[in-house]
């Protein structure tokens, strides 16, 4: 008998035992779920995203057939009231969601919950306490064929305790995988939910009130930058008109281009893939690539020709002078002779001065017109580049009898540049708008996942072989990002027709011009083909985008 009874003790301390380890066992795995769930929850930064995970995870966690979610709405000058904002149900998946208001009140459970801040358990929901201040509406389970039984209701509170958002948790199942398809599966696998589960639920509950939390500071993050690069723009555009549109279609193409790398399935960049937030730091570098043009003159920046407006304007004050000057020598030789001469010869005298007068004026025109051709930003001839400095050598009596030349020295250069519209100090003084840019963007406390976009913005006038400015570095030294900015810029400045320096080009023959380019190892051979088949270049509007 003894001997009985030491076994019993034995065998009991054995079993306790055994218990003892799986309950541990349970805890730990529990533990490490709900440090599992912690880390997917805080890594989600979409906010739509994040309820749909919670809602999941809750469920996983908990064996719950279904799942909703009631988040805490506040419109100025009213009461605040609990929005259904989402639910799952693993037995009826494909009901649809139809998203309503309650007032946060004891009457719903939803509400009592809200109300009093604390976790509700209700074994079955048909047969509530007859002091329960609250009720069940029955019509979805009506609608649907569903049975709510079991329930476990828990407020999310944020970090000052407030109320942020209600959990529900509905039908605790003793199969996870169980599905309830008829009224007897109800009473067969459904059970209700223990204390240890509303520890869990309460866990799970306080984790994802600080990830909802965290999402909604993190999108006021987004728009804070969304808002700043808008100000940033329209405060450009009072500089350079049309810098607002050029910057969208640039940041939209380029979009497009980082999307169509991301999608494509072959060459060197099938491994490459950009995240949303990427894709969002792309876009502002993008918008800001030309910010640091607030720091170059605005004549310059919108300068068409070679000359400034009020230059030619001198020129053609100039021109008009000599004009007149002439047609005032021309009446004096005329009355001189009459005075002298009389009539006598005077006829043969009129026609050899009206042709040497002819051929002056002629000359006259001729040396506008070359000002007004030599001005346009094409490729000068060489003979036009030595007739201007002809000019500099010809000499004109001002009203002061002083001696001057049809065209300064300074004119002369400016004129004589070679292609373009700017000359070298006006080009190195354009050219220093990426890194007035690098150094603007660098002052701005950017989050960690858009650290990277002044680096982007900077290099985007570089060339693979190091033939581009500012600092002519090669391919390995310019990221991925910057070489789709740079060709989406590229085409944009070639199509554009609000840029005044440049005439408008067609897509085709743009597409041709940056072909050039990629033969000649300036750009990437790769992007442009994905730029060219995916059509990035077809860009819309990029405000508001993400």
């Amino acid at each position: 008998m003894l001997l009985l009874r030491t076994a019993y003790r034995e065998a009991a301390a054995r079993a306790d035992l055994v218990r003892a380890r799986q309950e541990a066992a349970t805890r730990t795995k529990e533990i490490a779920e709900l440090t599992e769930i912690g880390m997917a929850l805080s890594t989600e930064h979409d906010y739509e995203e994040l309820q749909g995970l919670i809602l999941s995870r809750a469920r996983e966690l908990t064996s719950s057939d279904a799942a909703s979610l009631y988040l805490v709405e506040k419109t100025e000058g009213q009461s605040p009231r609990l929005r259904f904002k989402l639910s799952q149900t693993y037995s009826r998946p494909d009901i649809p969601l139809v998203e309503f208001t309650i007032p946060i009140d004891k009457k719903s459970i939803a509400g009592y919950v809200a109300t009093t801040n604390e976790p509700l358990r209700i074994d079955d929901a048909y047969f509530l306490a007859p002091d329960a201040e609250y009720t069940i509406n029955r019509s979805f389970d009506k609608k649907y064929g569903y049975r709510t039984k079991s329930m476990l209701t828990i407020p999310m509170v944020d970090h000052t305790e407030e109320v942020i958002g209600v959990l529900q948790l509905i039908n605790r199942k003793r199969h996870a995988d169980a599905k309830l398809d008829t009224l007897g599966d109800f009473d067969s696998h459904v059970i209700p939910y223990s204390s240890r589960v509303e520890g869990l639920g309460k866990a799970l509950a306080v984790q994802a009130a600080v990830s909802l939390e965290n999402s909604l500071l993190y999108q006021e993050v987004e728009r804070l930058f969304e808002g700043f690069v808008r100000a940033a723009m329209t405060l450009m555009e009072q500089w350079d008109p049309t810098a607002f549109a050029r910057a969208g279609r640039v940041a939209s193409m380029a979009v497009n281009l980082a999307q169509a790398v991301d999608h494509t399935g072959s060459g060197p960049y099938r491994n490459v893939t950009f995240s949303g937030q990427e894709l969002r730091e792309i876009k502002y570098a993008s918008l800001l690539l030309d910010i640091g043009k607030m720091c170059v003159r605005e004549e310059l920046l919108v300068k068409a020709t070679k000359l400034y407006p009020p230059d030619l304007a001198l020129i053609r004050q100039r021109f008009a002078f000599i004009r007149s000057t002439m047609e005032a020598e021309y009446h004096r030789q005329q009355v001189e002779y009459l005075k002298k001469e009389g009539t006598a010869g005077y006829d043969g005298f009129l026609e050899k001065l009206a042709v040497e007068h002819q051929e002056q004026v002629e000359e006259l025109d001729r040396f506008m017109q070359l000002v007004l051709d030599s001005n346009v930003p094409t490729v000068l001839p060489q003979e036009s580049s030595a007739e201007l400095s002809h000019y500099a050598e010809k000499y004109f009596e001002d009203l002061d009898g002083t001696e001057r030349p049809y065209l300064t020295q300074d004119e002369v250069r400016l004129l004589q540049i070679p292609k373009g519209s700017l000359d070298e100090k006006e080009r190195l003084e354009i050219e220093s708008h990426v890194t007035h840019t690098y150094k603007f963007l660098q002052k701005i406390p950017w989050t960690k996942d858009m650290k990277a976009i002044p680096t982007i913005a900077w290099g985007h006038h570089e060339k693979l072989d190091g033939s581009g400015y500012p600092r002519g570095v090669r391919m390995p030294d310019i990221p991925i990002q910057t070489r789709i900015i740079t060709i989406a810029d590229i085409f944009d400045a070639l199509t554009a027709a609000d840029r005044p320096y440049k005439k408008r080009l067609e897509p085709q023959r743009a597409l041709d011009i940056i072909s050039y380019e990629v033969k000649e190892g300036h750009l990437d051979a790769e992007l442009f083909r994905l730029f060219v088949e995916s059509k990035a270049f077809e860009a819309t509007e990029c405000w508001g985008t993400d």
